[in-house]
């Protein structure tokens, strides 16, 4: 059975004195990482962070970070002797995640807000947790690879390919790529369980958390409307060519490459199925038309996070080639990527695609690495 390959990990003093943090969503991985850790002689710290009230969390099935989660994340500690802390970051999770969510779905867009509570509360604070703890790095159980290239730190996809995240890692800052260790990129997700049945962990049979953590239902529209209640602000649905073609109850039912649940008839002349093409978030207004309108080869990036500082000045003069992933299940496509000034980019793609929504992620690929990537957005 592979072990964790310690020399991969490229730490300078031996696992009995290297402490490291290892993030407990109480979930398979990350229960399963912290025990090989653990096991292969480091000195291990767990800390869960506690997203919702405990009342509320309990019943959340099929999430992450709660109340069950928490319950799970000590077990593991308590068995495999390392301690283990919950922290509270409810308030912070409330702020930078759930609030963001429901922004964006008011600006007219799809928001990703996994890849937001990677960025924010887990390598953003819980990393300056772990420095404060004193620990040389924090461990996750993320599947992606970081690997030390021969001019800096580089993040690659995992070895398998179907559980890879390196999508929603994107916005790992290059000094949050150094300090931070990933040693799960290496595992398929049946060698992952196998560790956790040979240890005794609980959690070996354990579901991977589905949807969206914060909104178990699936139901995102009434969690926005619950928060943001202006969102219910009716509009009209409006034909590209300018025909009015009914009302909508809200924006937030919409977004764009829509096809299903447009609540709109056909037209006598119409020939092809209708989808969102655009939502205009000022007159409350969303506008459809066929496929075809959807067509988009120039896309345009804000908030950068670029991972490859050797390639920086390619990137900003003549721009780097490489293949861009525009969903977490989309297929690589082929494009150039050029680094504009206030950390914004432009992003030719080589053959038109359909149905690009303001809102989510832009990842840039060479290869199996991962070269940065952005938040797609309108040109204004």
């Amino acid at each position: 059975m592979q072990h964790l390959d310690l020399k991969k990990l490229n730490f300078p003093k031996a696992p009995k004195d290297t402490r490291v943090v290892v993030a407990m969503s109480g979930g398979v991985d990350s229960s399963v990482v912290a025990s090989l850790m653990k096991e292969a002689g480091f000195d291990v710290v767990g800390i869960t962070l506690q997203l919702y009230d405990p009342g509320m969390a309990v019943d959340k099935k099929n999430a992450c970070c709660a109340g069950q989660d928490i319950y799970d994340a000590a077990q593991v500690a308590e068995r495999m002797g390392f301690p283990h802390y919950v922290l509270d970051y409810e308030s912070r999770f409330r702020q930078s995640v759930i609030d963001d969510f429901a922004d964006t779905y008011m600006r007219g867009e799809t928001p990703i807000p996994c890849i937001r509570c990677n960025q924010t509360v887990k390598f953003d604070d819980l990393l300056k947790t772990a420095k404060e703890l004193g620990a040389e790095a924090l461990i996750t159980g993320h599947y992606v690879k970081r690997l030390q290239g021969p001019e800096e730190v580089e993040m690659h996809q995992a070895v398998d390919a179907k559980k890879d995240q390196s999508y929603f890692l994107f916005a790992t800052t290059s000094e949050q790529l150094t300090y931070t260790r990933f040693p799960l990129g290496d595992f398929p997700k049946e060698l992952t369980r196998a560790h956790a049945e040979r240890l005794g962990l609980l959690v070996a049979d354990k579901p991977d958390s589905q949807d969206i953590c914060f909104v178990p239902s699936g139901n995102y529209a009434n969690l926005v409307k619950k928060l943001r209640p202006e969102s219910q602000e009716p509009g009209k649905i409006i034909h590209i060519d300018g025909t009015e073609m009914g009302q909508h109850e809200g924006i937030i039912h919409f977004t764009v490459g829509q096809r299903k649940g447009l609540g709109i008839g056909g037209r006598h002349n119409d020939t092809q199925p209708l989808y969102v093409i655009r939502i205009d978030p000022q007159t409350k207004t969303v506008f459809v038309g066929p496929r075809e309108a959807l067509a988009q080869q120039e896309i345009f990036l804000k908030n950068v996070n670029w991972l490859a500082p050797s390639l920086r000045e390619k990137a900003e003069t003549i721009g780097v080639r490489g293949a861009v992933k525009i969903r977490s299940a989309h297929t690589p496509i082929p494009a150039t990527f050029k680094l504009l000034a206030d950390k914004t980019a432009t992003v030719h793609i080589d053959r038109p695609e359909y149905g690009i929504s303001a809102g989510q992620a832009c990842v840039l690929y060479m290869g199996e690495r991962v070269l940065g990537g952005g938040w797609i957005s309108h040109q204004d």
